[in-house]
């Protein structure tokens, strides 16, 4: 079966290419640029990527959509990314080409990755959210799985097995990687708002999870970050 994967190189996109190649089937990575530079443009990036998307797939004939999204998103008003990917949800539901819809929570990567967006000097301010964060080479290999079933629909959640605290975290991915910046945990200047606070992000008891933990996460990025100074 022919895979068409978008963004096929990003934080979830290799590991599902990955997955579908053990899986023996025939990914094709569709590589897109990045977002916008501010919350409208971004939006207005998101929906066109889907409308054009969808509008290839109806000529094409596809099949199956598969499409990641993200748990909470219908509680929160969100910035330009979670606004546009309400919309790729939407079109999605009203395209008519047969889906299956797959929301997650935050990537292992994502607290550190924040800490690069939000950086000023020697110090970035993080939200202190609470996150059920999950594992993208486990996203990956679901949404593999999900690819090569019938479409479903929007499925259960996707949530790693355990809670974590958003600062922390990116604290601990930063120690792991050798480098060294003052986290200020404060919803003032947060690239997220208080609303998102308590257990707004948190996946439902339905939810299915996913089995790698933060802690097992960080024990690879550790690994990875000491065989990079090693090769030198």
């Amino acid at each position: 079966m022919k895979v068409a994967v978008v963004g096929g190189t990003g934080t979830v996109g290799r590991h599902t290419v990955d997955a579908l190649r053990r899986a023996k089937q025939d990914p094709v990575v569709v590589a897109r640029s990045r977002q916008g530079p501010d919350e409208e443009s971004t939006r207005k990036l998101f929906e066109a990527e889907a409308r054009n998307l969808l509008a290839a797939e109806k000529r094409a004939g596809v099949k199956h959509h598969v499409l990641i999204s993200i748990v909470g998103l219908d509680r929160v008003r969100g910035n330009g990314h979670v606004k546009g990917k309400r919309f790729q949800e939407q079109l999605a539901a009203e395209s008519g080409v047969p889906f299956t819809l797959q929301r997650a929570t935050q990537f292992h990567e994502f607290p550190a990755t924040v800490v690069g967006w939000v950086r000023n000097g020697d110090s970035a301010t993080l939200p202190p959210l609470l996150i059920q964060p999950v594992a993208a080479s486990d996203v990956g290999e679901v949404l593999a799985e999900l690819a090569g079933r019938p479409p479903q629909g929007r499925v259960a959640d996707l949530a790693g097995p355990q809670t974590e605290d958003f600062v922390d975290m990116a604290r601990r991915t930063l120690a792991a990687r050798g480098e060294s910046i003052r986290l200020i945990a404060s919803w003032r200047n947060a690239f997220a708002d208080v609303e998102q606070a308590g257990e707004v992000l948190l996946p439902g008891p339905e939810a299915r999870l996913a089995k790698t933990t933060f802690d097992a996460w960080l024990v690879q990025e550790r690994a990875a970050a000491e065989s990079r100074r090693t090769n030198r």
